[in-house]
């Protein structure tokens, strides 16, 4: 069993432990150590990564008198970590010596990240539950984004409302409480879990929002969540898969559409706080004008069939440039115009070019259309 020494501090970046076995595969080395503080993929969360470095090898003098390391000798990247069985597997760049003295470095800044979403996910589904009686059926926290699955419908208007609130748990500033109660203890309490759990129970509260069996990693304080951000819902398996950004992501987030907004701004030279009323002012003043446009050519399909022979009664024509349904229509101007018969053929394209033998019948789509 490895000792899991991100239950005992989830703040804890670097540790020392002795590695007890390594295992070439076909995509690296799985490295197994005494003590870890990567936290493996589970509960809806992928994986921490970092480095090991190597303090000191069986058989060879790499430490001081003092017992200190006399230098890092290599450098090993941890790129996922998985457990089975309460072991913990380092998927690793490349080997280690069984016996060796290692320094381990987790990447703080995608862990404190991946607190902070998850901290939040307990927060908001602690408030949706309590507000409508839904359970959270599916939670991932992805590289960009986290999801949540809930089952049953919440409008967009109501998140509104659950997100005003979940920010109102950052600004206080709550303590992020983790219990491992007794099965007597556990039998009296009322708490979230979406499976059912055998041996000791990992029990995250927020008291007053949400007491919830996890085994991630959280922060300490609901103030490390920073803002949290309910960017989306949308129907999903007869309930709402509602996204969410916290912390860092929401600030990147609110600078990623601020630099964009300030940018439509400038393009339009509308203030900031004016842009949609003038894109919806551009939208209408472009489909006005495409409406012109589709009049005009009308009119020059109608101009085309007047300059016909009066007395052709089979007319085929041949055309460049034209769009949607205009094949169609200068078609149905033809046989209004008295033609017994019309085919209309049109140069096609190919991958959004045209093709380089206009002689091709197959680079030619048609209309054939008859009064008869």
């Amino acid at each position: 069993m490895t000792e899991k020494l991100f239950y005992e501090d989830s703040h804890l970046q670097q540790f020392t432990a002795i590695v007890q076995d390594c295992v070439k595969t076909n995509e690296g080395y799985q490295i197994v150590l005494d003590k870890t503080a990567f936290f493996p993929e589970g509960g809806g969360q992928y994986a921490d990564t970092g480095w090991l470095y190597v303090e000191a090898v069986p058989g060879e003098d790499h430490m001081d008198g003092g017992g200190v390391p006399k230098t890092e000798t290599e450098l090993v990247q941890i790129l996922d970590v998985q457990e089975t069985d309460g072991i913990i597997y380092h998927k690793a760049d490349r080997p280690l010596a069984v016996g060796s003295v290692v320094h381990g470095q987790i990447e703080w800044s995608e862990r404190f990240m991946k607190m902070q979403q998850h901290t939040g996910e307990h927060i908001v589904s602690g408030l949706v539950h309590a507000a409508f009686g839904y359970d959270n059926v599916g939670f991932h926290l992805g590289n960009t984004d986290c999801t949540m699955d809930f089952n049953g419908a919440v409008s967009a208007e109501e998140l509104q409302k659950i997100e005003l609130l979940a920010n109102e748990a950052v600004v206080k500033n709550l303590d992020v409480e983790v219990l491992y109660p007794s099965k007597e203890e556990l039998a009296q309490m009322e708490y979230r879990s979406k499976i059912e759990i055998e041996g000791q129970v990992r029990i995250v509260t927020i008291a007053g929002y949400d007491t919830c069996a996890c085994c991630a990693p959280h922060v300490k304080k609901t103030g490390e969540i920073g803002m949290i951000r309910l960017t989306d819902v949308a129907r999903y398996k007869g309930g709402v898969r509602v996204t969410m950004l916290c912390g860092f992501r929401a600030l990147a987030d609110y600078r990623q559409k601020s630099a964009s907004v300030r940018q439509i701004s400038n393009l339009l030279c509308a203030k900031e706080d004016a842009v949609s009323e003038a894109v919806l002012h551009l939208k209408e003043e472009c489909a006005g004008l495409k409406q012109k446009l589709t009049d005009s050519k009308q009119k020059l399909l109608e101009y085309k069939v007047k300059e016909l022979d009066a007395g052709q009664e089979v007319v085929c024509l041949f055309e460049d440039g034209l769009e949607g349904e205009e094949p169609r229509i200068l078609m149905n101007f033809v046989l209004k115009n008295g033609h017994k018969m019309c085919a209309v053929f049109w140069k096609s394209e190919k991958n959004g070019q045209e093709t380089e033998n206009p002689a091709s019948a197959d680079d030619y789509r048609y209309f054939i259309g008859s009064t008869s």
